[in-house]
């Protein structure tokens, strides 16, 4: 019968797990390799969006009807709550807030579709996989901002 010493036992396991984590770090080295060509080979656009938003050609109108519904609901508000006692007049104040915002989201919404569909359209006219706002990139990709100004102006 074979005798097998605890020494023997141990290198052989360390040398098992050694295959072990070089197999994984050379399989991760593999996979890191094909992530980054196929990065290289895709174009990345970034885009100004809060500039698209402040210049899109309905930002005013959209802004004058926020104003209004802002200047509703705190008429509102101060008409209903007069007569309320201070938790009533916070629960009031939650939902007159909660209405108003709601109110703000219908109207900006349509602003946000329409800049998202130019934004695909010229990404899709200048080959672009990717549109990444500005503000998240350190360094590269093609600034798309202005060409999106123009697809919205016409």
């Amino acid at each position: 019968m074979v005798e097998v010493k605890k020494q023997h036992v141990k290198i052989v396991s360390i040398v098992i797990a050694l295959v072990f984590v070089g197999s994984v770090v050379a399989l991760a080295l593999t996979q890191s390799g094909a992530g980054i060509a196929s990065a290289a080979s895709s174009s990345v656009g970034v885009i100004d969006a809060e500039q698209v938003m402040s210049q899109h050609p309905k930002a005013e109108e959209a802004q004058k009807a926020i104003n209004q519904a802002k200047e509703d609901a705190q008429k509102d508000f101060d008409a209903k709550s007069a007569n309320m006692s201070d938790q009533e007049k916070q629960e009031y104040f939650m939902q007159t807030n909660q209405r108003f915002n709601q109110k703000r989201q219908e109207i900006v919404e349509p602003l946000r579709q329409s800049v998202d569909e130019a934004v695909k359209n010229v990404a899709s006219a200048k080959g672009l996989s990717v549109v990444i706002d500005k503000n998240a990139v350190v360094y590269g990709g093609q600034d798309i901002t202005q060409d999106v100004l123009k697809k919205l102006s016409k």
